[in-house]
Order: C-alpha cells, then structure tokens, then sequence
C-alpha cells in the first residue's frame, strides 16, 4: 500500500477493440486548504464501480524503473481483477452512501475506493513482483520519482537542522552540512513501503537504520527483492498492519508516502484513520518527526486531522495531565509545482511534517 495513483500524463491513444478507456477523472489540488472538485478533500468526483476498476489501476505516474506490463492488458486485466476483489469484499457502490447524513458527514471524508482494500493492493503488487521477476522492473513510483526525491532531501535538511539546534524549518537554502554518522541516530520507519524505494533514496542521504512495513506480503518481497539488487541490504523490510502494529520499537522518523491517502479509501476510512494516527502516535519517539504525503489531502486538511486527534485523545486521558497537543506542525515543502483549478493556485501533492509533543 504506497499510495494514489495520479492520472497519468501520457496522451490518450486509441484503444483496440474490447478494451476499455481510461476514464478522466479530475486531479486533487494541495492547496491552502483547497480541494478541487468542491468536496471531499479527495476531489475526486466518484465514477462508476466499472469505471473506477479500470481507473484504479491507470492512476499512475510513469516512473524511470519502466512500465511493468502492456498498457492493454494492464488495464483489462485490472477490471478483472478488481471486480473479484470487489466482490470478495462486498465492496458498495458508488452510488450507496456510507453515511446516512450527508450533512454529518467529516470534511475530509472521501468516498471509498478499491484502493483502499488490500485485496487490490495485493494483486496489484503480485503483478509487480511477477514482473520483477521476468523483466527486472521495478513498478510505478508513487507521486513520482521527483516527488520521492524531494522528500528524502527535505527529510534530510530537516533532522540536519534540529542537529545544528536550528529552527524546524527545511527550506531549500538551509545549509545541511552535517556528518553524516549524525544520522545514525536517526530510525526511520517507513509505513506502506510498497517497493521500498522511497527508503532506498533515505539511504542514499545518509540514513542507515531503516525499516519499511506493509501489510501486503507481495510489497515486501518485492522491496527485499529491489533493495537486494540495488546494493541496500542493510534495510529491513517487515509485514506489518500499521492498524494493528506488532513492532515493539520507537522510531525517531517515520514516512508515509500514500498510506494514509490509501486508508482513507477505505469504506471505514473515517474510523480507520484514527486509528492510524493513534498508532503513528506510539510509533514514533517523543520529539520525533512524522513526514507525511499526500495527494488526496490538503496541507490544512492535515493539520485539522491531527488538531482532531489531538483533541479527542486529550479526552480520554487523564485532563488533568495537560497535555492537549500529540503532535505539532513543523513545515512543509514548499517546492512542488503548483497549478490552478477553480481559481485557486495548489499543488497535486503535499508534504507535512509533524513533531510528536
């Protein structure tokens, strides 16, 4: 489970005969507190449960690793994959509500989606390590391998700052001179780690101890399976629920890169991500950071989750104990292109980084 797939950019091309169109739906924007499309924080306007089985496996990002199959056959073979995964799940359609009250509902709730069920992520990454394994390639980069990049650097400047007793702040003219035996202090646990990429570009700044979770046991072998090839076998690669987390350990960092987009697909998104945050929130050492990415929420959106969460735990602690802040805002990157839907300038992606209180 790494994450959304983002609409391709590739230009459409006909289709031979029996094979369906990708369907065009609108990308989210992650701006100040904008969505596009008006409502949910996702932005994306729910198509059809065909639809959106052919569509759930074309959101993707080209990435430098290649393609994993025929355009083609990807996409019919997602609608069958899908559809038995959707009725293996008694997946609802999109036509039913999952609230009752429309008006009662969160304002960062986004109808469900295969994407949030394992089952799709478990058929999607053994069609990856299949292909891994006949052709070497290494599958889609969620968000893309910019956006992967940028945040492996911005983490980096990031701990570089709290190192040298700086401020918070990771902006791109901070100096990150620091050595790099400063950072074998720094755990990092990335959750949903998919190919475990994301942890590869990590090492290449200089981090060592690393540790990525997924729940689809497909995602892992094939991550072992990359960081093997690509010379990281210092990495540790575990099957891990972050709902219902069996590590036993703290960690300075964590990353999420889609995961919590992912969650929030899910029928019980709204539940499931409390969840989430009340993991994350035991997971991570007090101080440490929490470096999420998104591109089915906002920057705004994100913090009123955590203030959220912050707030309903606070009430079932002791009050008298003070605490009524988990996590605070750190910053956020400040670099992705932007774009204009509505009016309003955004990003399709954002990165936010959080401290544990």
């Amino acid at each position: 489970m790494a994450g959304i797939r983002l609409t391709p950019e590739e230009p459409e091309l006909p289709h031979p005969h029996g094979t369906p169109p990708r369907p065009q739906l609108p990308v989210p924007v992650a701006g100040a507190g904008v969505t596009a499309g008006g409502g949910a924080s996702g932005g994306l306007d729910m198509a059809s449960d065909d639809e959106r089985s052919v569509a759930a496996d074309s959101w993707s990002v080209r990435s430098d690793y290649g393609s994993t199959l025929d355009d083609d056959q990807r996409y019919a073979d997602a609608a069958d994959v899908l559809a038995a995964a959707a009725a293996a799940a008694n997946f609802p359609s999109a036509a039913s509500d999952y609230c009752s009250d429309k008006d009662d509902q969160d304002p960062i709730e986004t109808e469900g989606s295969m994407l949030g069920l394992q089952s799709y992520w478990d058929a999607s990454y053994s069609e990856d390590l299949a292909n891994f394994q006949e052709h070497g390639h290494a599958g889609e980069i969620w968000f893309g391998a910019d956006v992967m990049d940028t945040v492996a650097i911005w983490t980096k400047k990031l701990c570089a700052n709290f190192i040298q007793g700086g401020t918070s702040s990771a902006k791109d003219n901070n100096n990150c001179e620091v050595d790099d035996k400063e950072f074998l202090n720094y755990p990092i646990l990335d959750l949903g780690t998919g190919n475990g990429l994301l942890l590869q570009a990590l090492a290449k700044q200089g981090f060592t101890d690393l540790t990525g979770t997924d729940y689809s046991e497909g995602a892992i072998e094939l991550a072992r399976n990359l960081a093997a090839r690509d010379g990281f076998t210092a990495i540790s690669f575990l099957v891990d629920d972050v709902l219902e987390t069996k590590l036993d350990r703290k960690f300075k960092i964590i990353t999420d890169k889609g995961t919590l987009d992912a969650i929030g697909l899910h029928p019980d998104g709204r539940a499931k991500r409390v969840m989430y945050w009340e993991s994350v929130s035991n997971l991570v050492e007090p101080g440490g950071l929490v470096v999420i990415t998104s591109c089915n929420h906002t920057k705004n959106e994100l913090l009123q989750e955590v203030e959220d969460f912050s707030a309903q735990k606070s009430v079932k602690e002791d009050a008298d104990s003070g605490v009524n802040q988990v996590f605070r805002y750190l910053d956020h990157v400040q670099t992705y292109p932007t774009i204009m839907f509505g009016g309003v300038e955004g990003s399709q992606v954002c990165t936010v980084a959080f401290q544990r209180v």
